[in-house]
């Protein structure tokens, strides 16, 4: 890169150099910093910030290097974001704070959404990054009111309809679910924990018990139950963590055997032995098909899963 520029300084005037090389976009509307922040490169992101320095006003500064968004509406703290690099994150949050207004850095970085309706939260969620999500919460804590907390961050849902509880939840990453729900405790009321954490459905209808279960963790599955069995009633654990579908027709024992997941299904067939009647397990579980008319037997069948067919059989 330092070859590259001093090949530059030789060639290209200023203005060049300017519009060229540091404020120039691709076709993904990013620019090279995007880039480089992109790739984790602290080193690589602290050249061209000095050369930005150096080359452009601050007002170039603010609107094409800190607060220029790619085609998915991402800016450059979401982009270090996605990187999931710590310290590049960290980097450029002391660098806007030089530049950017505190409405700026509250709305076009901690409460900013891209396309997908993401803040940079939300992205480290989804990282399934520890130290990046409470880095971020710790940042946020400084410039949000509780309300915005609560609304926009534990809240606040992507265009799938997951906060970033369901988030941790759909990626797997139980770490990061337990965090989030401590951080949560105090902040939002015992109905919002019931209503828009443990029974809050995303856009395919699975809530967090049945993301867990469609991706067969079994740990994050049991930590769900756990938390649920406090909260909800019989009859709430019943119909929506039990016998709910999904926008395919599937329940968490039906996605269980459609993923050929057999310990989450032995795990969940215990469960209901409390909760369900014999009439219920029968026509619910065993015999219940999804939107393509398939059962337990014809989804494990599927998967080719024999261990599954043979399970579900006895």
């Amino acid at each position: 890169m330092q070859k590259i520029w001093d090949l530059a300084k030789e060639r290209l005037t200023t203005e060049g150099i300017k519009n060229g090389m540091l404020l120039r976009t691709d076709h993904e509307v990013e620019n090279v910093w995007h880039i480089a922040a992109y790739g984790g490169k602290l080193d690589v992101v602290q050249k061209i910030w000095d050369l930005a320095k150096e080359l452009l006003t601050t007002e170039d500064i603010k609107n094409e290097i800190l607060l220029l968004t790619d085609h998915e509406g991402k800016n450059i703290w979401h982009i270090a974001g996605y990187g999931g690099e710590l310290d590049v994150v960290q980097k450029i949050w002391e660098w806007a704070k030089e530049i950017l207004t505190t409405e700026d850095i509250e709305n076009e970085m901690v409460l900013r959404t891209d396309h997908k309706g993401r803040t940079v939260w939300h992205i480290a969620a989804y990282g399934g990054e520890l130290d990046l999500v409470q880095k971020i919460w710790d940042l946020a804590k400084e410039r949000l009111t509780t309300e915005d907390i609560k609304n926009e961050m534990l809240l606040g849902t992507d265009h799938e309809g997951r906060n970033s509880w369901h988030i941790a939840a759909y990626c797997g990453e139980l770490n990061g679910m337990q965090n989030i729900w401590e951080l949560s405790q105090y902040r939002i009321t015992t109905e919002e924990i019931k209503n828009e954490m443990l029974l809050c459905t995303d856009h395919e209808g699975r809530n967090a018990w049945h993301n867990a279960a469609f991706w067969g963790k079994l740990d994050l599955m049991h930590k769900v139950w756990e938390l649920a069995k406090k909260r909800l009633t019989t009859e709430e654990i019943k119909n929506e963590m039990l016998l709910r579908t999904d926008h395919e027709g599937r329940n968490a024992w039906h996605n269980a055997a459609y993923g050929g997941k057999l310990d989450v299904m032995q795990k969940i067939w215990l469960l209901p032995k409390e909760r369900l009647t014999t009439e219920e397990i029968k026509n619910e579980m065993i015999l219940g098909t999804d939107h393509e008319r398939r059962n337990a037997s014809h989804n494990a069948a599927l998967v080719v899963n024999l261990d599954v067919v043979q399970k579900i059989w006895k």
